[in-house]
């Protein structure tokens, strides 16, 4: 289970107890589940409770109202995501290319759970009825990810393992290796491509991308 300390970017009043952090948790793991089955629409806060047990006034404790319920909901699920995905670089157990192959393989793997991709399919619906839920998204998901790679980058050039002066730049770049695949599953596209055949583009694309950062 989750410490209590890291409920903390989301909920905006902090469980103090197990039970109520238990609580918190029933609620964005039982809205995620209803949300994904039925709509973010279709959904009330009551079926929320009726779900997770409880009552509304741990929603509006918690979280505010429905949307702030939501956006806590993508924090959480994107702390899952990304939890093993991008962790920080340590040259003492990787080379950085294997560390940029295996980033890549991670996010993949999870990009093609199914599950996943129907979440981020209903994040993008609700990021296009709602601009706030937009730039909290954007803020909190593909910029945080960007920027542990474009510090992992930062740190690879102040080694002189690569040269790069624009990290966030190259790190925006890196993530375009997977647009592709991203969109296909996003549009609910058939993946053709065998495991092998993806691990071989991956390694194909890092290395591009490793030789656009060697010096000139």
């Amino acid at each position: 289970m989750q410490d209590l300390a890291q409920l903390e970017p989301l909920a905006r009043d902090l469980p103090q107890t197990k039970r109520g952090h238990e609580r918190c948790v029933a609620l964005l793991e039982s809205g995620a589940e209803l949300f994904l089955r039925h709509g973010y629409d279709a959904v009330s806060l009551d079926d929320i409770v009726n779900h997770a047990g409880g009552s509304k006034a741990s929603i509006y404790k918690y979280f505010g109202n429905k949307e702030g319920l939501f956006k806590s909901i993508c924090d959480y699920r994107r702390d899952q995501f990304f939890k093993d995905i991008c962790v920080p670089f340590n040259p003492e157990l990787s080379s950085f290319r294997n560390y940029l192959v295996q980033t890549l393989l991670n996010f993949q793997h999870h990009l093609n759970q199914p599950d996943k991709a129907a979440f981020m399919r209903l994040v993008l619906e609700q990021s296009q009825r709602n601009p706030d839920i937009a730039q909290h998204i954007h803020e909190h998901g593909p910029k945080q990810i960007q920027l542990a790679i474009a510090t992992a980058l930062e740190t690879a050039h102040q080694k002189g393992l690569l040269v790069c002066e624009h990290p966030l730049f190259s790190a925006q770049f890196y993530f375009g290796i997977l647009r592709n695949l991203e969109w296909k599953i996003l549009m609910g596209l058939p993946n053709e491509e065998t495991d092998q055949e993806n691990i071989n583009y991956i390694n194909y694309c890092v290395d591009r991308f490793l030789d656009g950062h060697q010096k000139s």
